[in-house]
């Protein structure tokens, strides 16, 4: 059982930066996709980042393309989405998520965080 423990979440204007970290609680981590996703109020939680195992790949929604980065620190078992020229639309819960098949962790990942409020003001 894979425990994810989201934080750096907040109030920011927009246009400003904030960075994201996941803890995961498995030493094996590195063995794990992991991945960000967001939901915002009266929407569906939809697919933000993602990043392999071994941290040599990404993915990323359009809407974030440029602005928001994805990495992992494995010796720290943690996970990173680094936030730049955030928009009002960026407002959201974000939830970090983690799965043993990259294939599978942009759409229905095995283990889940419990999230964090990110808020963008105009």
């Amino acid at each position: 059982q894979v425990q994810l423990v989201e934080s750096g979440g907040g109030l920011v204007q927009a246009g400003g930066s904030l960075r994201l970290s996941c803890a995961a609680s498995d030493r094996t981590v590195s063995s794990y996709a992991m991945g960000w996703f967001r939901q915002a109020p009266g929407k569906e939680r939809e697919f933000v980042a993602c990043i392999r195992g071994s941290g040599g790949s990404t993915a990323y929604a359009d809407s974030v393309k440029g602005r928001f980065t994805i990495s992992r620190d494995n010796g720290k078992n943690t996970v990173y989405l680094q936030m730049n020229s955030l928009k009002p639309e960026d407002t959201a819960v974000y939830y970090c998520a983690a799965d043993l098949h990259y294939g599978v962790l942009t759409t229905t990942p095995h283990y889940w965080g419990q999230g964090t409020q990110v808020t963008v003001s105009s």
